[in-house]
């Protein structure tokens, strides 16, 4: 069967990632000096960026126990890393099942199956060598995760992929950029950046085609799901248990969070680049766009 224009520019971009990927690509067991002493009093994520930054909280903390927050911080947000690219895995692979595996579309699907392990390794790695614990997923989200991984298709899929990816991307770029940070994160942030932005490209040109086609109550539930899956990856960034490492309570740690303008702020300037392209596409509306809004992410 002859291919449709969209069918042939579909497979051009898959191309195009496909190639990029031959050229880009990096095994971060080998890239990355793990075993590297630390910088003594360089932060691990830029200062105005943290959670508590602004607050009486932060103003009370030394100079050790604020680097100490945004190491836990980081290991929190790699941590969420984690569980979403679990999630992103399963998901392109239960799409991966009914495609044609000689599509250059399919396997481009597999090659970043293929990116996403490696990452996953990374993370792991990078909270290991911080001497973090992992910060896992509450028992609610972890449902919500296995509701998403098992049922997610068009545009819940794509969209949900694209938010995880571009929340983490935003903080990434501005980490890879500081120089004043540990280069430990700096490195692993730039491998992240250099691999999801072909894994962005890919959701993006899905997601534009999965819209088109989508009907006006899948239109509607998908608005739904994707409104509380920007509010769980939202709230999974920053774990309470992370407050513990430098004396706060947990709960009051989060409180504190939550009222902190310079922390709304920075959840906006983190979700704006994706808010803006899902709502291009119709999909922030209705009593999806309250869960955005409730979560602090516009």
């Amino acid at each position: 069967m002859e291919a449709t224009p969209a069918g042939t520019e579909r497979e051009a971009v898959a191309e195009r990632l496909l190639t990029s990927s031959l050229r880009t690509s990096y095994d971060p067991t080998v890239e990355i000096d793990w075993d590297a002493p630390h910088v003594a009093g360089a932060y691990w994520l830029p200062p105005h960026r943290s959670s508590l930054y602004g607050t009486p909280l932060w103003e009370r903390l030394g100079e050790e126990q604020r680097v100490e927050l945004t190491k836990h911080e980081v290991a929190s947000a790699a941590s969420a890393g984690l569980w979403f690219e679990t999630i992103l895995m399963q998901m392109l692979i239960r799409d991966y099942y009914d495609a044609d595996p000689t599509s250059r579309h399919a396997q481009y699907a597999l090659t970043e199956v293929a990116d996403e392990c490696r990452h996953s390794i990374m993370f792991g790695r990078l909270i290991e060598a911080m001497g973090c614990p992992v910060y896992r997923a509450d028992p609610v989200d972890q449902l919500l995760g296995r509701f998403l991984k098992a049922t997610a298709t068009g545009p819940r899929m794509y969209a949900a992929i694209l938010i995880a990816e571009e929340i983490l991307d935003a903080f990434q770029r501005e980490i890879m950029a500081d120089e004043s940070l540990q280069p430990l994160i700096r490195m692993v942030s730039r491998i992240h950046v250099v691999e999801e932005a072909r894994h962005v490209r890919f959701a993006r040109d899905e997601l534009a085609r999965q819209v088109a086609a989508a009907g006006p109550l899948a239109t509607a539930y998908a608005r739904l799901l994707i409104g509380r899956s920007a509010g769980t990856i939202a709230n999974r960034l920053v774990h309470p248990e992370v407050y513990a490492a430098v004396g706060i309570p947990p709960a009051v740690g989060r409180a504190a969070a939550r009222a902190n303008p310079h922390w709304r702020a920075t959840l906006r300037w983190s979700a704006g680049r994706v808010h803006a392209h899902l709502a291009d596409l119709g999909l922030v509306a209705g009593p999806g766009r309250l869960l955005w809004a409730r979560a602090g992410l516009i």
